[in-house]
């Protein structure tokens, strides 16, 4: 009998210290005004103390409690991440080593902000091949990656975590999906440059390592490809979707977005303005956070559409009944 992924339970967690926008203008030439009228930001979560791993960490031991489940009957883990703690272990292994799942294959997964949708996307052909139980998480820690000196980045992003749990059904939840991916334009968003550096290489490159990003070619390509991927999901669907949960990256590509698929904005769900561009976690957070205020309810046949966008440059839809 064919089975397929279900998402059974989601979690998320935040660090505790906000960082308001006026905060920010005391340290950079920026402002509250400057930021949240041109992304919709109002403040973000700075983590402190706590790295990708112990995010994850968290959301991991959440999803557990929440099902009843225990860590030994986890199948995978996997985390979608661009800021993991180390190039290794992955987080993923240091999320199996914390809850004692040793019966879990785990690996990360770099897709940048579309992350936790193709992480989201393997899980699913995991479980059509054999898997029962498996934890999808998206965490970052994007502030460790940024120049603070720089107000056009520096202002956008926040960490934080999220995921779900995924469980075999014999009811096809993920109904439709498109995953892209486009090198010829890597360089518009770059992060963690590692240059060579052994006793045989002359000339050292000197390329930032800090995150950095073409607004305008960012944005103008989530509201000209991003949208066709969406149309081309919703093609593909013959009950209408409640509700888009999107990459929490600027309000105002969510504007565009809307109107261009011609969807009520009111069905874009939206929380950037209190935890900023979270990358990987920013689609598993707001599914989380509408869980748990209500707006969607697990177990109810709403059909949703996941979309994630971002570096690399990639993009990722899917279409799921919840």
């Amino acid at each position: 009998m064919n089975s397929f992924a279900k998402i059974t339970q989601t979690a998320s967690f935040v660090p505790e210290t906000i960082v308001t926008n006026d905060q920010l203008a005391q340290i950079m030439d920026t402002s509250d005004d400057w930021v949240s009228t041109r992304t919709g930001i109002k403040e973000r979560r700075i983590a402190i103390e706590e790295n990708t791993s112990d995010l994850c960490i968290k959301v991991a031991e959440q999803l557990l409690e929440k099902s009843d489940s225990t860590a030994d009957e986890l199948d995978f883990i996997i985390v979608a991440t661009m800021s993991p703690d180390y190039n290794s272990p992955s987080v993923a292994c240091l999320v199996q080593g914390a809850i004692g799942a040793q019966s879990a294959m785990c690996f990360d997964l770099s897709a940048a902000c579309s992350g936790f949708v193709y992480a989201l996307s393997m899980g699913d052909k995991m479980i059509r091949t054999g898997a029962k139980k498996g934890l999808i998480i998206g965490g970052e820690v994007i502030s460790k990656a940024l120049d603070w000196t720089d107000r056009s980045t520096a202002v956008l992003f926040g960490d934080g975590a999220g995921g779900v749990l995924l469980e075999a059904s014999q009811k096809e939840h993920i109904t439709a999906e498109s995953l892209q991916a486009d090198g010829k334009r890597a360089m518009s968003l770059t992060s963690g440059f590692t240059p060579l550096d052994n006793p045989y290489v002359k000339e050292k490159p000197t390329q930032a390592s800090s995150l950095t990003m073409e607004g305008r070619e960012i944005f103008d390509f989530a509201v000209r490809d991003v949208v066709e991927q969406i149309k081309k999901v919703m093609n593909e669907q013959d009950e209408e979707i409640d509700y888009f949960l999107l990459h929490q990256a600027n309000a105002r590509i969510l504007d565009k977005i809307a109107k261009k698929v011609e969807v009520s904005r009111d069905r874009f769900l939206q929380n950037m303005d209190k935890y900023g561009n979270t990358s990987a976690a920013s689609i598993p957070i707001l599914l989380d956070e509408a869980v748990a205020n209500g707006k969607i309810v697990l177990g109810s046949q709403q059909n949703v559409i996941l979309s994630g966008f971002g570096g690399g440059l990639t993009w990722a839809t899917v279409s799921v009944v919840l």
